[in-house]
């Protein structure tokens, strides 16, 4: 069996222990301190299944379906910190997944690695970790890392998360005020095992050809939360160097009238190319909103979106983005585009079902600029269900099933399923 690692191979307790030597200036004392009283290890087992079929296809890629089941692991251990105002500590993650089922002609479902032959591998992983360090609120991270942010949204969409390499500093010495600010030098994608360099994808079209790379995303923001935590705003810039800057601004609003919570999510985002332009000029501006209104165990949600300028929305590949009508298959974030959503989620214990919830979405999309001469247009419904066990033997263990249909004028048609199967186990 092979098994590719980011790093070279070393048992887990080995790596955690070195990295603690090597990062700590001395010696830890269990008896008397948080690094272990404080450390927590869970084992998440991820059972994957993922199904496209395409028709109308666009593209040279003539590929009717892609399918494929597979089998992962993912382990997250997390100590505490060592004693002192200064304190330091280590975070590990480790990441494993097995081919259960696939062929060369239902490949690229983004579950597995595809290799040179056509063909989906046996298996694949990455190990790796970082040493962090408290000052008050204050927290510093130097390692492997799994960023959520507005410019770098944690995208776990598939069997395993993707991973980045760097830095990332969190400062909540305010009162309601969160400042944070990285840089990372390298990626690992949701299905490959190694690292390397960074690429970029406008709308739904991933730039992964010539040599439009790099080995930087910098960012910075700011995000404040007043009028009881009920109302935040931010303001972000981030930079995949010599590819876009991108800077962002956002509100929500959460207020309780009655028997009623009603939100709103309101963000924008301004786009263009960086340094020495490696995909050319740059141009997008991206406006999305969202509306809600939470009665019992009912969320209904209305959204807009709108995109200016000569580009579709750029982002670091292969991630999602927190615009209000990207979806689980098509994104409406193509040049000019505009588009609306209708959302209703349901929380099933509402009526004495816990553990049952479920979400219906349609999203339609037109005015997309194709370049082919005509007006682009989408549209997409989705239907979610999921379950997870509250008693019994199989407590924690979650079901989710996804049935996606999408149609377009100028991409490819798409029909998805997916059913996960999800089980979180705590080690200590």
């Amino acid at each position: 069996m092979t098994f590719t690692l980011t790093r070279p191979h070393k048992p887990i307790h080995s790596l955690f222990y070195t990295g603690v030597l090597l990062g700590l200036p001395f010696q830890i004392s269990a008896a008397d301190n948080d690094f272990f009283n404080d450390a927590t290890a869970t084992l998440q087992a991820r059972n994957y299944y993922f199904s496209r079929d395409f028709s109308d296809i666009v593209g040279a890629n003539q590929q009717s379906k892609s399918e494929e089941w597979a089998q992962g692991f993912i382990l997250n251990v997390k100590s505490g910190y060592t004693p002192g105002s200064l304190g330091f500590g280590v975070d590990v993650l480790g990441q494993l997944g097995f081919k259960l089922d696939s062929s060369s002609s239902r490949v690229n479902t983004g579950l597995l690695p595809t290799g040179s032959d056509g063909k989906a591998a046996d298996n694949f992983g990455r190990i790796g970790a970082a040493l962090k360090a408290r000052l008050s609120k204050t927290e510093l991270k130097i390692g492997e890392l799994t960023p959520n942010l507005p410019v770098l949204t944690f995208s776990d969409i598939r069997l395993l998360p993707p991973t980045y390499q760097g830095a990332s500093l969190v400062s909540q010495e305010i009162d309601g005020l969160t400042l944070q600010a990285g840089q990372f030098h390298s990626g690992s994608v949701l299905n490959e095992a190694g690292d390397g360099k960074m690429r970029a994808k406008l709308g739904h079209v991933a730039q992964l050809g010539g040599d439009a790379e790099t080995d930087r995303f910098n960012y910075i923001g700011a995000d404040y939360a007043f009028n009881d935590k009920r109302t935040s705003a931010g303001v972000w810039y981030a930079q995949l160097k010599d590819i876009y800057n991108q800077r962002f601004y956002s509100i929500k609003h959460s207020e309780p009238v009655g028997d009623w919570v009603f939100g709103a999510n309101l963000g924008f985002y301004d786009s263009k190319e960086d340094g020495d332009r490696l995909l050319g000029d740059i141009d997008n501006r991206a406006l999305f909103s969202m509306l809600s209104a939470k009665r019992g165990g009912h969320t209904v949600s209305v959204g807009y979106q709108a995109m200016f300028g000569d580009d579709a929305f750029p982002r670091v590949f292969n991630n999602v983005s927190p615009l209000g009508n990207e979806v689980p298959t098509y994104e409406f974030a193509g040049a000019d585009e505009r588009s609306w959503q209708v959302r209703h989620d349901f929380d099933f214990s509402a009526i004495g079902i816990p553990g049952l919830v479920s979400t219906v979405r349609y999203i339609r999309g037109n005015n997309v600029d194709t370049g082919g001469g005509f007006e682009g247009e989408e549209w997409e419904r989705d239907l979610d269900l999921g379950y997870t066990f509250q008693t019994g033997a199989l407590k924690g263990f979650g079901v989710r099933v996804r049935n996606v249909t999408a149609r377009s004028n100028y991409r490819t048609d798409i029909d998805e399923n997916r059913l996960i199967l999800n089980y979180t186990l705590t080690l200590f």
